[in-house]
C-alpha cells in the first residue's frame, strides 16, 4: 500500500472521532508547550544574567578578598584581604591593565533643603569608575584624582537620586548632606538602570578617600591601609587574560606575605562568574526539560489506550480488510499511521501554543524568555517518537488478529 494512501485512511480514521482525537493529543500539546516556555524562561535568564555581568564593564578581572579578620566595630581589618593601595601596585606593576578601580560602600540619610532621604547607598570610588563600569555623566562632570586624593567634599548623583532630591531643578552647584557631611553636587550619572538587585540610579557617588575619612573610618588606616573588598581591573583589548591574572596573583602575594597556595584574595574573570551561571541554569534548564518530558510521556499512554480502544471497536473492519487482501504489514502500518498522525499534530499545536505561550509569558511577567529553537525541535521531535512508541503495540495487536475471529466480532 503507498504511503500517501495510509496517510490519507489514517487521517480518515482520526477526523471520525474528532472530540476524542483531540483529547488523545492534549497531553502531547501541553508536553510539546511546557518543554518550549520551560527552556524559553530557563535561557531567558541565563542571557539576563550574562548581560547584567557584562554591563558591568568589558574585559575586567574581579579582585576579590578571600577574608578579612575582624576587629571590633569600626577597627578596620588587623591583616589579610585587599587595601587600597593595591590599586595603584597593580596599575603600575602589571603588564596589560588599562585601569584598576576601588569601590567602597557605606549606606547614610541623605538631604537636601526639605527633602530626607534614608538608607541611600554611597559608593565611595576613584576616578575611572564611569569609563571601567561603561556609565556616563550626564550632567556636570565625575570628581578628579586632586579631589580624590585631597578628601574634597563633592558628590555626583544617580538620575533617580537627583530627581527626588531636587526635582526639575539644576542640582549642580547644590549642596546636600550625607549623615553630617556637607558635599557640592558636580555632576549627575546618566541612567544606568538595576542591573541584578543594585539600583544604580539610586546611588550617591563620592571620592573614595571621602568614604574611607568620613564614612568607614579605620584606626588602623594609617598603619594597615584603607581595607577594601573588590578591585575591578580593565585590561587591554590584547591582554592575555591568563598572563595578567598570573601577574596579579604574584604581586599581591607578594605584597600580602602569602604563598600562591594560601592567597588572601581572588582572581576572577566575567567569563568564570558568566559559565558558572551558564552551569547552574544549565541544570535547572535540563530538570525543567525532564519534567516538562513526563506530561509527553503521559500523552503517548493515551494515544496507546485510544488506540487499543479503537483496535477493539474496528475488529470487524480489520477482518473485512484482511478478507479482501491486506496484509499484516498493512495493518500495523494504518495504526502505526494513525497513531503518528495524532502525535504529530498534537506536536505542531503544541509548538504555537508554547512559542505563543513563552511570548506572552514574557510580556506579562518581569522574568525575560529566549525561545530556542533546538528546543522546538526537541519537544517536536520527542512527541513524533513518544507517537511511533506507543503506537506500536496497538498497531502490531491489530496486525496479528485472526482474520476469521475478526469477522465474527459483533
Amino acid at each position: 500500500m503507498k504511503l500517501t494512501e495510509v496517510i490519507r485512511i489514517a487521517w480518515e480514521a482520526i477526523l471520525k472521532n474528532k472530540v476524542r482525537s483531540f483529547l488523545t493529543t492534549l497531553g502531547i500539546i501541553i508536553g510539546v508547550a511546557a518543554v518550549i516556555i520551560m527552556v524559553a524562561i530557563s535561557a531567558g535568564t541565563e542571557a539576563t544574567i550574562s548581560e547584567q555581568i557584562t554591563s558591568l564593564g568589558s574585559n575586567l578581572l574581579f579582585v576579590q578578598s578571600s577574608f578579612s579578620r575582624a576587629g571590633p566595630p569600626g577597627m578596620g581589618r588587623s591583616s589579610g584581604g585587599l587595601v587600597y593601595d593595591d590599586a595603584a601596585a597593580i596599575q603600575e606593576g602589571v603588564s596589560g591593565v588599562k585601569a584598576v578601580i576601588v569601590e567602597q560602600q557605606a549606606t547614610a540619610t541623605i538631604k537636601a533643603g526639605s527633602v530626607t532621604l534614608e538608607n541611600i547607598t554611597v559608593l565611595g570610588s576613584t576616578t575611572e569608575f564611569p569609563s571601567v563600569r561603561d556609565m556616563d555623566v550626564a550632567q556636570g562632570r565625575y570628581f578628579n584624582e586632586t579631589e580624590n586624593e585631597r578628601k574634597q567634599k563633592v558628590a555626583v548623583l544617580g538620575s533617580t537620586l537627583a530627581t527626588e532630591l531636587f526635582g526639575d531643578a539644576n542640582p549642580i552647584g547644590q549642596v546636600i548632606t550625607a549623615e553630617t557631611t556637607k558635599l557640592t553636587v558636580i555632576g549627575v550619572m546618566a541612567e544606568k538602570g538595576t542591573v541584578g538587585d543594585v539600583d544604580y540610579d539610586s546611588r550617591l557617588y563620592v571620592p573614595i578617600q571621602v568614604v574611607f575619612q568620613k564614612f568607614t573610618p579605620s584606626m588602623f588606616a594609617r598603619i594597615m591601609g584603607d581595607s577594601v573588598r573588590l578591585l575591578y581591573v580593565e585590561m587591554e583589548d590584547d591582554a592575555n587574560l591568563e598572563e595578567v591574572t598570573t601577574q596579579i596573583e604574584l604581586l599581591l602575594a607578594k605584597r600580602h606575605d602569602v604563598s600562591l597556595d594560601s592567597l588572601d584574595f581572588s582572581v576572577t574573570s566575567q567569563q568564570d562568574i558568566i559559565s558558572t551561571q551558564e552551569s547552574t541554569t544549565a541544570a535547572f534548564r535540563s530538570l525543567l526539560a525532564w519534567v516538562a518530558g513526563v506530561s509527553l510521556i503521559v500523552g503517548g499512554i493515551g494515544i496507546m489506550n485510544i488506540m487499543l480502544v479503537s483496535v477493539t471497536e474496528r475488529t470487524r473492519e480489520i477482518g473485512i480488510r484482511q478478507a479482501i487482501g491486506a496484509t499484516p504489514d498493512d495493518i500495523r502500518m494504518q495504526f502505526l499511521a494513525e497513531a503518528l498522525l495524532l502525535s504529530i499534530v498534537g506536536g505542531l499545536i503544541g509548538m504555537g501554543a508554547g512559542m505563543g505561550g513563552a511570548i506572552l509569558y514574557g510580556f506579562l511577567s518581569d522574568m525575560r524568555t529566549v525561545i530556542v529553537p533546538g528546543s522546538i525541535l526537541l519537544a517536536f521531535g520527542s512527541a513524533a517518537i513518544v507517537g511511533a512508541f506507543f503506537g506500536f503495540y496497538p498497531a502490531n495487536k491489530a496486525a496479528q488478529l485472526d482474520p476469521i475471529e475478526a469477522l465474527r466480532y459483533e
